[in-house]
C-alpha cells in the first residue's frame, strides 16, 4: 500500500500536502455560550447550573425532579439579575476564583466528577444523587481548583 499525505489548506488559502512532523492536532478552544433571560426571581451568579425552562429562559436546575434536571449549561457572567439576559456556557471550560454558590466551597475538588444537585437548586455536588425522584445528571470534570469541564449529559432517573 502507497504511503499517501494529507492535503490541507494552507496559510495562503490554496491546498498543499501536510509536510512531514507537522500534524492535525493543535488547541480546541471552542466554547459555546448562549445569552438567555433569567427566569428565576433573584439572581443568579457564575457557574450555577440552568436548564431551559417552559418560558424561553433559564431558571435553576435541580435533580430533585425530571423536568428542571435536564441542564442546559451554567452562568459565565459574574451576576445575571432576575429578568436579565447574561451569558450561560454550554461547552467548554468555565473558570471562576470563587464557586461558593455552586459547590459551597470557594475552590472546586481538583480532578473530580460533578453531578446536579439534588438538594440545592443551582448547586453541583461531587456524590451523585441517590433514589426515586432523583435524576442523575453528570454536568463536568474539574480540571484545577477553579476551572470546570463543563460536558453534560442526559440525566438517568435514579431508583
Amino acid at each position: 500500500m502507497a504511503l499517501k499525505k494529507a492535503i490541507v489548506i494552507g496559510t495562503g488559502g490554496g491546498f498543499e500536502e501536510l509536510q512531514a512532523g507537522d500534524t492535525l492536532e493543535g488547541p480546541v478552544a471552542e466554547v459555546d455560550v448562549v445569552s438567555m433571560t433569567n427566569n428565576n426571581a433573584s439572581p443568579i451568579t457564575i457557574g450555577m447550573v440552568v436548564y431551559d425552562d417552559a418560558a424561553l429562559g433559564v431558571d435553576l436546575a435541580q435533580a430533585n425532579a425530571a423536568s428542571t434536571a435536564k441542564v442546559f449549561g451554567l452562568v459565565r457572567d459574574a451576576s445575571i439579575a432576575a429578568a436579565a439576559s447574561g451569558s450561560i456556557q454550554t461547552d467548554g471550560i468555565l473558570t471562576s476564583s470563587d464557586w461558593t454558590a455552586v459547590v459551597g466551597a470557594v475552590a472546586l475538588v481538583s480532578n473530580s466528577d460533578y453531578f446536579l444537585s439534588a438538594a440545592a437548586a443551582g448547586q453541583l455536588v461531587t456524590t451523585p444523587p441517590t433514589g426515586a425522584p432523583n435524576q442523575l445528571t453528570y454536568v463536568g470534570r474539574s480540571i484545577s481548583t477553579t476551572s470546570l469541564e463543563i460536558s453534560i449529559e442526559r440525566p438517568v432517573a435514579r431508583g
